[in-house]
């Protein structure tokens, strides 16, 4: 999804228990359990047949699974439904009312091929959840579509319900002969049925795992496009919406974005797009921002502006756009083995992301809203006592719910932007291309992508691994500047600390900018790039240099860490900020300067007087979102501080990227899958 995310959910669908045996079952299902099903079971194929002309409560649900398994084995397939009608395992029937139980169908008697058909009926939601069901009160029109990431394609199918385990799913479905059907393979021509029906026959998809599978239905309205990928092949295109909001669809906007982003991407991942075609679908009632179903994108409908938006709303659109195809790649061609690395699943989309739209787009600011919003939102979660490791212990389904916070999207984005400087980007983009080519179709683990980025760049990850995702908290980079009496600098280093409960010192790879005044611009006269490690690093190339007016630690936004201005370089801030060109360089300048005034390191009223003296200056209004960092976690008081005022945002909400909780969960517009 394209971003999130504490995790705040709709209701749990009444068909769910939410106590008993269900929910013992789900809490306490630990990774071992998922192992021993997958080391007993390969999925090969699904067959589902659905019925969507039930009426508005339920649907009717076919599964035919074929299956591969260890002879003799037991084991288990998912699946929520009111009722199950039938159940036959390799042309033996099985009692319904003995086998499924919590939310599960007990499967014993295994051979070394299998044949599985379960004929239910299953639920429409109205919480996000499976297959949701909305009646537009504009006309009266319904429209479903689904949602299944984390565990919810059992809502609507028999399925082996973890990532681990692809298959290709080959849909039926027969609906109202006047709707658009779309699912992950592009939509046949639809055959008249009984009753004002007709039933579409989608081919079979590659080696998905269920999560992205998707079924799109109603009178949708449709703009198509198409574009020619890397390989030669032509991809259809399409942008799809309820009726009664068409008039406000954008479509052609919206093909240019994925024209530029599919150009990017191909490039740099030197593979082509792997699906057959790519349609965007604006959905009711969404609860994230976006989700990567292969080929078939569902967004929120707060991405079709019905009246006129902030840019930083129409960026962050864009930048949702192409995190979900990011994804069509990292995360639906080459799938995580387990939740435990949902992280990087959303943490690759959203570095991809950002770069695709700072390089391939007109936003080309990008980067300096990574910071101003991603960053700082990470900054404050690292900072408070609910903080973990980016890498995060997913032993249940209840795990990964409560992971989608600050820490996976923001810090880890982050991280992995420190990690391409790290590396090197040409390195990185390398060893992704190689992960790509040797993984499609696959499911890996963090190690595979490391191991290729090992390879290209010549670096060793495994202490960096460890020091960066399996260690929380924050670093504090300091500059150490010593000059004579001609203001020549005579020693220059970068002071590393960290906090006491988080004692961790972390390898960084980073920019240091020299800024001086010029007239009347503040312009960066030298920079370099260095790797910055343990409590104190000698930077003995700065030796000789004239002291800069203002010195800039981690110049260009590399690391992840907050930094100090010298006294020197605040006292220029508050008289010039305003006089640097370079918005993230600004930006930068900003949060630092915040930073050390909430850790009781400079005066508060020198803060105000950076605030009065530039912000009316200041041209990106995402930048000042530093000031709504928690206060001091000691809880020690600024005297006589008063507090920045915040820079209101699109609708009164909080800044997009900077909410917290699950990506975009009762968010507007919300974070994306």
């Amino acid at each position: 999804m394209g971003c999130r995310r504490c995790h705040q959910r709709r209701p749990r669908h009444p068909s769910t228990p939410t106590t008993g045996a269900t929910q013992c079952l789900e809490r306490t299902s630990p990774v071992s359990r998922r192992s021993e099903r997958r080391a007993v079971v390969d999925t090969q194929e699904y067959d589902v047949v659905l019925d969507l002309t039930k009426g508005a409560e339920v649907f009717s649900s076919t599964s035919t699974v074929r299956f591969t398994s260890t002879e003799g084995a037991s084991t288990f397939i998912d699946l929520i439904a009111r009722e199950v009608h039938s159940i036959t395992l390799n042309g033996r029937a099985i009692d319904p009312q003995v086998a499924f139980a919590d939310s599960r169908i007990a499967l014993d008697g295994l051979t070394a091929q299998n044949e599985l058909i379960v004929v239910a009926d299953c639920l429409y939601t109205n919480t996000g959840e499976g297959l949701h069901r909305f009646v537009d009160p504009v006309d009266g029109e319904v429209y479903l579509y689904s949602q299944f990431e984390v565990p919810d394609s059992r809502r609507m199918f028999a399925v082996f319900e973890q990532p681990d385990l692809k298959a290709g799913f080959r849909f039926t479905v027969t609906a109202p002969a006047e709707w658009t059907v779309v699912s992950n393979a592009p939509t046949p021509a639809p055959v008249p049925a009984e009753d004002g029906a007709a039933t579409w026959s989608f081919e079979r998809t590659h080696r998905i795992s269920s999560y992205i599978t998707a079924l799109i239905a109603g009178p949708y309205e449709v703009t198509r496009s198409e574009l020619t990928s890397a390989s030669g092949r032509v991809i259809p295109l399409g942008v799809y919406a309820r009726k009664s909001l068409w008039e406000y669809i954008d479509a052609d906007y919206i093909f240019e974005k994925t024209r530029e982003g599919f150009a990017y991407y191909e490039s740099k991942f030197d593979f082509p797009y792997p699906f057959t075609k790519y349609d965007q679908l604006f959905v009711p009632e969404f609860n994230a921002g976006a989700m990567e179903n292969a080929g078939a994108v569902t967004f929120t409908e707060s991405y079709v502006f019905r009246s006129k938006v902030t840019d930083a709303v129409k960026e962050r659109r864009v930048v949702t756009i192409l995190h979900e195809l990011a994804h069509m790649w990292f995360g639906d061609l080459v799938t995580m083995k387990w939740w435990n690395d949902l992280w990087l699943n959303e943490s690759f989309a959203e570095w991809a992301s950002t770069i695709a739209t700072a390089e391939a787009t007109e936003w080309s600011r990008a980067w300096t809203t990574f910071n101003a919003m991603e960053k700082s939102w990470a900054y404050r979660q690292d900072q408070l006592p609910s903080t973990h490791p980016v890498v995060a212990e997913i032993n249940d389904l209840e795990d990964v719910q409560v992971n989608f916070d600050g820490i996976t999207y923001a810090k880890g984005g982050s991280v992995l932007k420190q990690l391409t400087a790290w590396v090197g980007i040409d390195e990185f983009f390398a060893g992704v291309a190689a992960y790509f080519q040797k993984n499609q179709w696959g499911n890996t683990e963090l190690v595979d992508l490391l191991t290729e980025l090992e390879t290209t760049s010549g670096r060793d990850l495994g202490a960096w691994s460890q020091k960066w995702l399996e260690t929380a908290g924050v670093n504090t980079l300091s500059p150490l500047i010593e000059d004579n009496a001609d203001g020549v600098i005579t020693r220059f280093g970068v002071v590393q600390t960290a906090p006491a409960d988080y004692p961790t010192i972390r390898p960084h790879r980073l920019g240091i900018g020299f800024y001086n005044l010029d007239g009347d611009a503040l312009i960066r006269v030298h920079h370099i790039e260095l790797d910055v490690d343990g409590d104190r690093t000698d930077v003995p190339e700065l030796k000789g240099h004239k002291r800069p007016d203002l010195v800039l630690l981690n110049d260009d936004d590399l690391a992840y860490a907050k930094i100090r201005l010298d006294d020197r370089s605040l006292a220029t801030a508050i008289a010039h900020l305003d006089k640097i060109s370079d918005p993230l360089a600004r930006s930068l300048v900003w949060g630092a300067a915040w930073d050390q005034t909430r850790d009781a390191e400079s005066s508060p009223s020198d803060y105000i007087d950076l605030v009065l003296g530039n912000i009316g200056a200041e041209t990106e209004s995402t930048t000042l979102a530093h000031d709504s960092r928690p206060a001091p976690a000691d809880g020690q008081q600024l005297r006589g501080a008063r507090a920045p005022r915040r820079v209101p945002h699109p609708g009164g909400r909080r800044p997009l990227a900077a909410r917290a909780g699950r990506r975009g969960r009762q968010r507007q517009p919300a974070r994306s899958w």
